[in-house]
């Protein structure tokens, strides 16, 4: 199984929670655009990466109303503004790698925005390969555990095909499952063919190796990456720092 802890809760509580529904749905829409007109037009099922973008804003409960404008925009091309897809990497304090993804119609406003974040609050923004080699692309599901118990619910999963799991820790309300990204979606359509309910399921950055961090490095990387969430370009923020659950709960307060 692989490694968990309670910042990786915390941080999914944070988004369940998250009462930035606005810029929540910006994000989502700004996925939605960039999904048709890189992925291959606005049919869902002839374009897996507009399909997972659905998916997600129906997860986070965006009215399909807005998903069908968004959609709609986005095949009129010449209508608003051209979004790209922009990464960048760089260190956190103690020293942990970290990547951005943005989506952006400004390059330039993008790129200060994130150095000076960097900046302020103790990192440093890298040159492009720096840190990418650390991380790989992993599909990743959450499956929730609707009373199951989560032994046996993992190993349905992984009779289902999937690569591996994250440990269950006491409170989890589901598995995080991961697999290979090309088979991301025959995994979720697996899954619920298993009447499963899956929250989640998307491509992310996954760090091959983690880098473990004193108290004073650990507060200081979790302030940089809600700072760096907080922008309204970035779309993802990874890391490969390993954050004590101690240090966890006293981020969160």
């Amino acid at each position: 199984m692989s490694g968990h802890s309670k910042w990786a809760q915390i941080r999914r509580a944070k988004g369940v929670n998250d009462n930035r529904r606005g810029a929540l749905f910006t994000r989502l829409g700004r996925e939605l655009v960039v999904a048709v007109r890189e992925g291959g037009g606005g049919d869902p099922d002839a374009n897996f990466r507009l399909r997972m973008a659905v998916q997600r804003a129906r997860d986070a409960n965006m009215p399909m109303d807005n998903i069908d404008r968004t959609i709609k925009r986005a095949l009129g091309q010449g209508e608003g503004n051209q979004l790209d897809d922009v990464v960048y990497e760089g260190y956190a304090p103690g020293g942990a790698a970290i990547m951005v993804q943005a989506m952006t119609d400004n390059r330039n406003r993008t790129a200060a925005e994130i150095r000076s974040t960097f900046g302020k609050n103790g990192g440093n923004l890298g040159e492009s390969g720096c840190v990418d080699w650390i991380f790989e692309q992993k599909g990743v599901l959450e499956v929730a555990l609707d009373g199951r118990d989560p032994d046996d619910l993992t190993l349905e999963v992984i009779d289902a095909g999937a690569e591996d799991v994250d440990e269950y820790l006491e409170g989890d309300e589901s598995l995080i499952v991961y697999t290979d990204p090309a088979q991301l979606n025959q995994m979720r359509e697996a899954l619920e063919a298993q009447k499963l309910t899956l929250t989640r399921a998307e491509t992310q950055l996954v760090p091959k190796t983690k880098i473990d961090l004193g108290e004073k490095e650990s507060l200081q990387t979790l302030r940089l990456i809600d700072k760096l969430e907080e922008l309204d370009d970035v779309q993802n923020v990874y890391t490969n720092a390993q954050i004590a659950d101690e240090y966890a709960e006293k981020y969160a307060g």
